[in-house]
């Protein structure tokens, strides 16, 4: 078994470039590659050799890690379309959706003020989630018919959705910490 570092995550992993991915067969051949790889195989070469097998490891453990995470891997298959994200210089977004974001926000920001901050979390939670179950979706069928803009747009929507969940993740627990 040889890792070719000119390889796309998916070729690496004998997966279709496609969003949806059989996380079974993403994780039997990543076991199967870390087998190969194992540093115990090494011990006995040369310099060269062992330098090779963690530069490889560490391109597995890289291609599993955003194959396996959707958001990642919605972005890479952006990427191997030549489609960049600009997520520095582009901010337009569509209105109705930054008023989402704003609302969501406010909420996040209200709930340690709640009569119970954990509900009102749990809540928000809920339709983060929904909308990332959206994002999915959407992402799935755009890249199914080769609309790049539209998945595009769809995964910029989706960070700023992730980036709440953080949020939302940090503010339980700082609740928890103060309890």
């Amino acid at each position: 078994m040889q890792v070719d570092f000119s390889n796309n995550y998916f070729e690496l992993f004998e997966l279709p470039v496609q969003f949806d991915v059989s996380q079974d067969h993403l994780d039997t051949r990543f076991r199967s590659v870390q087998r190969y790889l194992h540093p115990d195989k090494f011990a006995a070469a040369s310099d060269a050799e062992r330098r090779w097998s963690i530069q490889a490891a560490s391109f597995v453990n890289e291609a599993y890690q955003c194959l396996s995470a959707p958001i990642k891997r919605a972005s890479y298959i952006l990427s191997l379309n030549g489609i960049t994200l600009d997520e520095e210089t582009d901010t337009q977004m569509s209105p109705m959706f930054l008023m989402e974001q704003m609302e969501l926000r406010e909420a996040i920001g209200d709930a340690p003020d709640a009569s119970d901050p954990y509900a009102a979390l749990d809540k928000i939670a809920a339709q983060l989630n929904d909308g990332r179950r959206n994002s999915a979706d959407e992402f799935s069928q755009a890249a199914s018919n080769e609309d790049w803009q539209q998945a595009r747009t769809v995964v910029r929507q989706w960070q700023f959705l992730e980036k709440l969940v953080s949020e939302v993740q940090s503010l339980e627990a700082r609740l928890d910490d103060a309890l």
